[in-house]
Order: structure tokens, then sequence, then C-alpha cells
């Protein structure tokens, strides 16, 4: 059984080796083009913590195997959806971004999904367009492919929703 708590900002040495990790999950399987270069940047990271954002997941031996920023709120990128509609979007929901675990660990979907839904019954989140393990894991886990939405950037995103 896994626990999920806040980050705490002496662990961001933690956190930055566990999206590395994620890192090399997308490349075995295919996903080249997503996390490129130092993404997520550190300053980012630390704000998110700063902002109670970033959560963890701890396996039951101390060890943190996960994590993930839990967003509620509007998110500016999720304004517009392209090629569909949202399922739910009338509701507060709470977004769910920079989902990442060690290569050894198992459940932490499981346990990221299940939490999220637990504080916010009306959930998004996006994904590239080849990170298919993500896109098999949001299926199984009640979400609906909604479109296509935009980051800031300008990179295309494959968009879900569960409500």
């Amino acid at each position: 059984m896994l626990t999920i708590r806040l980050a705490r900002p002496e662990e961001i040495d933690t956190l930055m080796a566990l999206f590395e990790s994620g890192k090399r999950i997308m490349r075995r399987s295919g996903n080249l083009k997503q996390w490129t270069g130092n993404y997520p940047p550190i300053e980012q990271i630390e704000r998110e913590i700063a902002a109670g954002y970033t959560h963890v997941c701890i396996d039951e031996q101390g060890r943190m195997v996960g994590t993930f920023a839990f967003i509620p709120g509007i998110d500016p990128t999720y304004l517009k959806i392209y090629g569909g509609a949202w399922v739910d979007d009338t509701r507060p929901y709470a977004v769910i971004h920079r989902l990442a675990s060690t290569e050894e660990s198992h459940g932490v979907a499981d346990a990221v999904f299940s939490w999220c839904y637990r504080q916010v019954p009306n959930l998004r989140a996006d994904t590239h367009r080849d990170n298919h393990i993500l896109q098999h894991i949001l299926l199984k886990h009640g979400f609906r492919y909604c479109g296509i939405i935009y980051l800031a950037n300008g990179d295309e995103r494959l968009a879900y929703q569960k409500c």
C-alpha cells in the first residue's frame, strides 16, 4: 500500500531523480519527444512544492517511489479543446501533471488516480501522443479521451477526463 503526502523542499533531488526515471521509462517505450532536455525545470518543481501542488508516493519501506502534481482549478491550456469536448465542462476540476515513478515500482498510477479522485471527483490529464503507456493507464482508470489541447508553447497533447 502506498501513502501519498505533500512533497517537501528538501526532497527536490529525489523528485528530480524520479523524473529522470520517468524519462527512461518513456524512452524505452518509444516516447522520445516528451520530457526532453531539462524538463521539468527544477525551478518549476520548487514553485509547485511551495504552492502545495507536488505530492509524493511512499511505499511500505518508507521509500519515495512516485511523484505527481495535483492542481485544482482552471488550467489555461484546457480552456480550448479541439476535435472533441470535455465530458463535464461545468463543475470544478483538478489536473494531474508530471506523474513519474521509479522503474521498479508498481501500483503508483493506481494509488495516484484513486487518491486524486477522492479529493476532486472531476479530473483532467493530458499526455503526449507517443506516451502509449499513460494513455493506456488513463483509459484503464476510467478516463475518457476528449480531444486535443495545446500547451502554452504550442505543443499538442491528448486530453482526458474522468468525472
